[in-house]
């Protein structure tokens, strides 16, 4: 079975309300940080490798009046919140022991992408990755899982595609492969166990 796994949210946290609030007390920095950088075009420009991150920042600047150090104080934040999730590391090495392929498929800019791979070690379960931002495509767009396939040579049909978020596991279902949505690791083995056993019941 392949088994392929998003990262933020998945693998690292990812909660743009909870680092707001954290770099943020007061409510109008915290809704500019969200309309102005995290939830703005630019954001997933920089998921799909389109715009570097040292033109992002005075972007960023011009468009909420900060200081561009304030900024980039900012984006330091958004890196610190990318906290390993264990318990879905733990998960995934029992799946990989217990002899399933792992793919990574995840919208990552590439400042937080070599953030994680310094910080972190979980990469060596992953048979081969797409990241967004080194193949020009974000989820949930159709060609990057046509990328996906192509590109590990894997098979839908046998293939969970696991994302936080229910637009890019519902694009991955198009192509055949079976989407399950994250909400936390023991959700997900239990969802993995039923769809891998039918004596259970597919997920």
């Amino acid at each position: 079975m392949n088994l392929i796994f998003d990262l933020g949210g998945v693998v690292v946290e990812w909660n743009p309300p909870a680092i707001c609030a954290q770099a943020f007390d007061d409510p109008a920095l915290r809704q500019a940080a969200m309309t102005h950088i995290l939830q703005h075009p630019d954001w997933l420009a920089l998921d799909r490798g389109s715009l570097a991150l040292d033109d992002a920042i005075p972007r960023a600047a011009a468009r909420t009046a900060w200081s561009p150090a304030a900024v980039t104080d900012f984006f330091d934040t958004v890196l610190a919140s990318l906290r390993l999730k264990d318990d879905t590391v733990a998960l995934m090495r029992r799946m990989q022991s217990a002899g399933h392929s792992l793919y990574c498929l995840s919208n990552m800019p590439h400042h937080a992408l070599a953030f994680l791979e310094r910080a972190y070690t979980f990469w060596d379960v992953f048979s081969d990755r797409v990241i967004s931002c080194q193949v020009g495509m974000c989820k949930p767009e159709p060609g990057i899982y046509a990328h996906l396939l192509q590109h590990c040579a894997i098979d839908a049909a046998q293939s969970v595609f696991i994302d936080d978020m229910q637009a890019n596991v519902d694009a991955a279902a198009t192509f055949g492969i079976h989407p399950l949505r994250f909400h936390n690791a023991a959700q997900c083995e239990s969802a993995l166990a039923a769809w891998m056993n039918p004596a259970v019941g597919r997920a």
